[in-house]
């Protein structure tokens, strides 16, 4: 093989002889594009970059490449602005050209007029000519001497504020003030009646002389919706001007472009000759050469302003090249060689246009969060491409850096195509393609925008954007692959952090889906064949009351699973995930297809769910009803409460009811801990406005055999006949601790059965004691029209009495609904389900008839021994056990359920630690500190127990610390204003529907974490439970199903090295087979790394960094009353100036930098406090 060189290829095909090598004074993506052209013209290319920029893909596409001075000497803006050492660098190197690009120094006449007279050919027109166009003082009078309309302004730059305060008293508002050299919209700022003239004066002139070293700054009046046409002019050495048709550049944010299109599609043929013809006529008069635009304002009576010429090449003259097929670049290079616009072949009546071009530029910017750019490194860069499809990028590649020194700008896409509406789909197509991760983009906002029907008119104007708050309703890149990966890649450094792991899961292959056989012995298709109908089509074709009189007319004793929800969080801490339930959940519709309900939601689950398994409970609830449409859905409320611990607002419990019954919800167990009925009556009306299901419920507790029990049958036949007058399509008895004996419910079901023979009732109860199954069998005999059970692997103990022995015990004598058969191979799966959540299964190993005197109930009694060795308590069980029986009746002999159980747990554990005794806790309880569950008991938050609170322990515990209510706590609550939640979050999370409103209200902090957890990791509830709970192998292949036809295929491939300055590693995977490397923090490892405070971006007390730059200025001190939206910082970052504003009322409590400080997104800068009124003299 020739081991000749690629570039050597361009030696013998040189158009422009020995003088044909090109450097280009700039950065990023103009560079590339020059280098392209000048290679096609056989010419030799030189890259210089700063120290910042050593590793810009611009440095890597030239032949050459020079670092502008040492590391150090310049900024990194500063390096490009360097005129002396850019010159020295194209001196010692023998460059023959060079081409300026765009900003920096592209309008600079000193640069110009310096390579001209270095005996270097500067690429563009003569310094005089940019000095007579290039500012847009100057600018005006050339049209003027063109007599070419301008916009009224200043008629030289304005060297003081008054100056500008003055031109607003004669031309009035708006107007607007610009820099005088430059563009990109930097150096703007548009003053409307009201605004600080002073302010935006000065942050125009800061932010010019900061972008293009110069703070010369003019004033215009500001048009009211102009459309922003320009000219492509290209003109060469010998007098003669051409132009390229128009642009519409009329879509502009900051005065910054982010949308053309070629030609204007809504412009008069009369005004776009006028406007072309002007063009033409100033370049002529100006003498221009080289490339240029010409650019106007026309107004909404189609008249036309010049507003200057640019004297270089723009960012937007890709799309001009598609619809003209002329290379600009290279017709710049070869004009400043001597080349005629005749020997280019670019005479006018020969240059025509084809068909429609539009560019968007893409950005790293968050248009959620007013275009707050974006730096970072990219984790994944995927381009587009196809027919009419151009890319024009700079650092775009997985693994750059996006630095906040430069501008924004990642890639610019160009589409092409022969109308506009084809262009339109064609960008629309392109965009959609693109995958960047790591930053944010404007791909969103731009994906938006092109489907406004506005834009698809084509009849946008310059405020466009600002005009027309709908355009920032994003659909937004979800980001999917690239947060699980990350969360795979914490668990490969860091292993699970879920709350209660312990160890990892016994089950190491994926469980299998049982099978289930017909009458016949044939399998049956759960996927392909609908379910059986069943009791859910009884209740949705006849409603509430006539589904419970049918349930009560059923010959025999049906059951409802409470494997989805009590089961699990008896056994497994509540850990069961939605990936593990919807997988069963078909064939669970069939085998159960008789049972009156599957307990699957609310209680504790609900909050579990985004705690600890970071899940949606909404979206579980949806899941499993539309996989399980025939068996009614069954949750738990606790009545006042709603799914919280404490009771809430009523018109709260009113909107989550609402919520549940819209999702899936059938029947609601509505029951209060303490049997209060006012609180009880609260959740049962909600269920009633709702449309639910009823079956409010009474709380069993203790042994009511028992002699002189608190808890009698009068007791319960007392509540029962209050339940029956408040009205109830069923009534419940939750028996949490498991203490009904066989014979008490023989006695309770019988007395009830005989004093309401129409009432529908549903018993509920806990295996603890070892007689669960002989208790509901005893119900069932006695009259009992439903019992709770679950399957087989996940009955027993703290669970819920074991399915198969119910239905073994009643067989021949009481219906079921349920085929035995079916029960049994369905619980295959759930013995691997034991298996693959081992590492939270309880350590019991075997019954505890000790319930009957202790009380603790089911649910609570595996929290309450994980609490316990959690707390080092774990050898104290036994002390625990007989604390929790004398915490009860100090507390007054409560009704335990969750939050009552609770509340004797915490005093149980608290006297536990303290070695407190019964009477210890009677004698001190007016200088103990107890546990805030008591606090709140004892207050009355949870409600009134039966028999009153025990005094005078009442009034020592609350020792005036706290009031004492005597009436149902809610009453005090001021409703909840629901529009208001909403929009905060909205504001805080971006897309919010009723359902997230109703889980803020029940737990706001869980939500708050839960919705952090899912910005960083994404929707975890689509991984497998093997890959959520243990770290992935190597070698690894997870399939990752993340909605309906799209599967992740991701191969974990290595754990890099500890990086001992960061603790980080990098984890490598492959993602359908594409390299992916994630960075993580390894936390086992002690890396002192100087990091400055992060501000709490849902804290309004609390001022961060809205991006990477520098402070220019920082407007407040300590002490400082401020508003909301008042500055408090002035920070500049990639070459723009922008405020820093308070997002609240307050008092600034500490300020963290300085004026020069550098700062990295959200870094910490201002923190204020509520103001302290200032005391008068």
């Amino acid at each position: 093989m020739n081991a000749k060189k690629f570039s050597g290829l361009r030696d013998n095909f040189s158009l422009l002889g020995e003088r044909n090598k090109i450097l280009v004074a700039n950065r990023g993506e103009i560079p590339i594009r020059i280098f392209r052209s000048a290679h096609e013209l056989s010419m030799r290319s030189v890259a210089v970059y700063s120290h910042e920029d050593r590793l810009s893909m611009h440095r890597l596409k030239a032949d050459e490449a020079y670092v502008i001075g040492e590391e150090g000497k310049y900024t990194p803006v500063g390096a490009y602005l360097a005129i002396d050492e850019i010159l020295a660098i194209a001196k010692k190197h023998n460059v023959d050209f060079i081409h300026p690009g765009y900003g920096f120094l592209s309008e600079n006449s000193e640069f110009a007029k310096k390579v001209e007279e270095g005996g270097i050919t500067w690429i563009g027109p003569p310094a005089e000519v940019i000095d007579s166009v290039g500012d847009k003082v100057s600018a005006r009078m050339l049209a003027a001497k063109a007599q070419v309309a301008t916009v009224p302004g200043t008629p030289g730059p304005i060297e003081s504020v008054e100056e500008a305060v003055e031109f607003t008293k004669q031309y009035g508002f708006p107007v607007i003030i610009k820099a005088a050299f430059g563009g990109g919209g930097r150096g703007m700022r548009v003053v409307r009646e009201g605004d600080d003239v002073a302010d935006a004066f000065q942050r125009a002139s800061s932010e010019a002389r900061t972008a293009f070293g110069n703070g010369t700054c003019f004033m215009e009046r500001f048009l009211v919706q102009p459309k922003h046409i320009e000219v492509q002019l290209l003109a060469d050495n010998y007098g003669n001007v051409v132009h390229l048709f128009e642009r519409d550049c009329s879509v502009q944010r900051r005065h910054q472009k982010v949308v053309e299109l070629a030609p204007a599609k809504a412009l008069p043929l009369k005004v776009r000759n006028a406007i072309l013809t002007d063009a033409v006529k100033l370049a002529k008069t100006a003498g221009y050469r080289n490339a240029g635009t010409a650019e106007f304002l026309v107004d909404n009576e189609n008249r036309h302003y010049f507003i200057e010429i640019n004297p270089r090449i723009q960012v937007e003259h890709t799309i001009t090249e598609e619809i003209t097929g002329i290379d600009i670049v290279a017709a710049q290079i070869q004009i400043a060689a001597g080349a005629s616009l005749d020997q280019l072949g670019l005479l006018q009546d020969r240059i025509t246009t084809r068909g429609f071009a539009i560019q968007c530029r893409i950005t790293t910017e968050d248009p959620s969060k007013n275009f707050q750019p974006d730096t970072g490194r990219i984790e994944v860069y995927r381009s587009s491409g196809g027919n009419g499809v151009r890319l024009d990028g700079g650092n775009t590649y997985a693994g750059a850096i996006i630095s906040p020194h430069y501008d924004s700008m990642l890639v610019k896409c160009s589409c092409s195509g022969s109308t506009y509406e084809i262009v339109r789909r064609k960008m629309i197509r392109a965009l959609v393609e693109f995958r960047i991760r790591g930053v944010k983009t404007n791909i969103p906002f731009l994906l938006t925008l092109l489907t406004h029907p506005t834009f698809v008119r084509g009849e946008f104007w310059t405020t466009f954007v600002d005009d027309t708050p709908q355009l920032f309703q994003m659909i937004s890149s979800q980001n999917r692959a690239q947060k699980l990966l990350h969360y795979l890649a914490d668990l490969a450094v860091n292993g699970s952090s879920i709350k209660g792991q312990i160890g990892l899961p016994k089950l190491k292959t994926h469980p299998t889906i049982p099978r289930l056989h017909n009458s016949n012995g044939e399998v049956i298709d759960v996927i392909a064949t609908p379910p059986p109908s069943g009791w859910r089509q009884v209740l949705l074709e006849h409603g509430p009351d006539e589904f419970a009189k049918r349930v009560r007319q059923f010959d025999g004793c049906l059951i409802m699973d409470t494997t989805w929800r009590d089961a699990h969080q008896s056994l497994l801490a509540t850990r069961v995930r939605t990936y593990d339930l919807a997988a069963i959940a078909p064939t669970t519709a069939h085998a159960l297809s008789g049972a009156f309900s599957l307990e699957c939601w609310g209680g504790a689950t609900f909050d579990v769910a985004m705690r600890f398994l970071h899940e949606d409970p909404w979206k579980r609830l949806r899941i499993l009803r539309r996989l399980v449409p025939n068996i009614p859905f069954q949750m738990l409320l606790r009545g006042a409460n709603g799914v919280a611990y404490s009771s809430l607002p009523d018109n709260a419990i009113d909107h989550f009811v609402k919520q549940a019954k819209e999702n899936g919800v059938d029947i609601f167990r509505v029951f209060d801990s303490l049997n209060d009925l006012d609180q009880l009556k609260v959740g049962v009306d909600a269920v009633k406005k709702a449309g639910g299901v009823v079956e409010a419920t009474v709380c069993y507790s203790g042994d009511m055999l028992q002699p002189g029990k608190k808890y009698n049958l009068d007791y319960y036949l007392e509540v029962t006949e209050q339940i029956v007058k408040m009205g109830t399509h069923f009534l419940g008895i939750k028996d949490m601790a498991g203490t009904m004996k066989p014979a008490a419910a023989k006695l309770l079901i019988g007395s009830i059965r005989a004093k309401y023979p129409d009432l529908p009732v549903h018993i509920h109860t806990h295996d603890s004691a070892g007689t669960g199954v002989a208790s509901m069998a005893a119900c069932a005999v006695s009259g009992a029209d439903v019992v709770d059970v679950a399957v087989n692997s996940m009955s027993g103990l703290t669970s819920q009495p074991c399915m198969n022995a119910l239905l073994a015990s009643l067989d021949g004598e009481i219906n079921t609904g349920i085929k035995t058969s079916h029960a049994r191979e369905l619980d295959a799966y759930w013995a691997e389900m034991r298996l693959l959540y081992s590492c939270f299964d309880t350590d019991l190993k075997g019954p505890d008839p000790e319930v009957y005197d202790h009380e603790i109930p089911g649910g609570q009694l595996t929290n309450l021994l994980f609490q316990a060795q959690q707390l080092g308590l774990g050898e104290k069980w036994a002390e625990t056990k007989k604390a929790y029986k004398e915490a009860n009746y100090l507390l007054g002999d409560l009704v335990k359920v969750t939050p009552t159980s609770k509340v004797v747990g915490d005093l149980a554990q608290f006297m536990v630690s303290n070695k407190l005794t019964s009477d210890d806790v009677r004698r001190l309880a007016n200088s103990l500190d107890f546990p805030d569950s008591v606090m709140d008991f004892f207050e009355g938050l949870i409600g009134q127990p039966y028999g009153g609170f025990p005094e005078p322990l009442r009034s020592d515990v609350l020792r005036n610390k706290r009031r004492k209510l005597t009436n149902r706590p809610g009453l005090d609550l001021a409703p909840f204003d629901l529009e208001s939640v909403r929009e905060d979050l909205q504001d805080r999370f971006g897309d919010t529907d009723e359902c997230d409103v109703a889980s803020y209200n029940m737990y706001p902090k869980v939500y708050e974490d839960f919705q952090k957890i899912k910005e960083q990791f994404g929707d975890l509830s689509v991984l497998p439970t093997k890959n959520f709970l243990s770290p992935p192998e190597i070698g690894e292949e997870i399939e990752v199903t993340i909605e309906q036809g799209k599967t992740l295929i991701i191969k974990h491939q290595a754990v890099g090295d500890l990086n001992r300055e960061t603790g980080m590693r990098e984890v490598y995977f492959e993602l359908n087979g594409e390299l992916r490397k994630i960075p993580v923090v390894d936390r086992s490892q002690k890396v002192e790394v100087v990091s400055k405070p992060k501000a709490d971006g849902h804290d309004s007390y609390q001022v961060g960094a809205p991006m990477a730059g520098v402070i220019v200025e920082v407007k407040v001190h300590k002490g400082s009353l401020i508003k909301k939206g008042q500055p408090v910082a002035v920070l500049s970052a990639m070459k723009m100036e922008m405020v820093i504003s308070a997002q609240a009322d307050g008092q600034v409590k500490e300020v963290l930098v300085n004026g020069g400080d550098n700062v990295d997104a959200s870094d910490l800068l201002v923190t204020l406090e509520d103001a302290v009124p200032r005391k008068e003299n």
